[in-house]
């Protein structure tokens, strides 16, 4: 079974499994049911086709942290109005997203399946996004595949974080390898030590409008070491930025 791995950055994401009405909260990190969404919209499928939602849910799935990012709120305040003009009523909505967060996403499935998943994500049907339409995934979403299984293709891969984040953590401490969490599906980390297990409602079943199903699947984390990218003794590259390097002199 061969392994896909994509990068999950950009000023904003926002993953809400748990929203409701007016208010639409975001998980801490991307959700089972948002990637599996995505990846049916690079195939074309539509929201009805429940058939190949299915096999689309039992794709094995983890997400790596980068780089955790930090809640934001977007305060909203919206008018509604009847055919006259006049007003109807004013109501308050909150958003909330993910700010400078960066995730790896790992899938695994059946080679045939990833293959056309493959050619799908570099040539999408639709246009794929990180949880809502006004945030497109970034240039280097495809990160690669691999011949390996979920959890060795997430050591074997650097750390991804911006060099601004590394410099942060280098400050702290952080030498040739860093410690870093991984949320999967609890049956691929049986051989890790795992931190902690929820059950969460994750896995789309359906994403018609006319009534969104999800069920039920085990989550674990585990912490894995993988190389930080930071050269010993030299800290991380630098991160100044002279805007007027690229003028010749007169």
């Amino acid at each position: 079974m061969k392994t896909i791995l994509l990068k999950f950055a950009g000023p904003l994401q926002s993953y809400g499994t748990s929203s409701h009405f007016e208010t639409r909260y975001t998980d801490y990190y991307p959700s089972k049911s948002a990637v599996i969404g995505l990846l049916a919209a690079c195939l074309g499928y539509r929201r009805d086709e429940a058939e190949n939602l299915r096999e689309l849910s039992k794709l094995k799935f983890a997400v790596r942290i980068d780089q955790d990012g930090t809640l934001l709120r977007d305060y909203h305040i919206a008018r509604s109005y009847k055919d006259t003009g006049a007003e109807l009523r004013t109501y308050v909505t909150n958003r909330y997203y993910l700010e400078d967060a960066l995730f790896v996403v790992a899938i695994s499935g059946k080679d045939e399946l990833v293959d056309t998943l493959i050619k799908a994500i570099k040539s999408p049907y639709f246009q794929p996004f990180m949880g809502r339409r006004s945030l497109p995934v970034p240039v280097d979403f495809f990160l690669g595949e691999s011949a390996e299984d979920i959890l060795n293709s997430l050591r074997n891969l650097p750390w991804q974080a911006a060099p601004w984040y590394k410099k942060k953590k280098w400050k702290q401490g952080v030498g040739e390898k860093i410690s870093l969490e991984v949320y999967a599906d609890e049956e691929i980390l049986a051989e890790g030590k795992i931190i902690r297990s929820k059950l969460r409602r994750d896995v789309p079943v359906s994403f018609s409008q006319k009534g969104r199903q999800f069920a039920f699947r085990q989550e674990a984390c585990i912490s894995v070491e993988v190389l930080s990218g930071i050269e010993k003794d030299s800290g991380v590259e630098n991160t100044e930025h002279d805007i007027f390097s690229t003028l010749e002199e007169a």
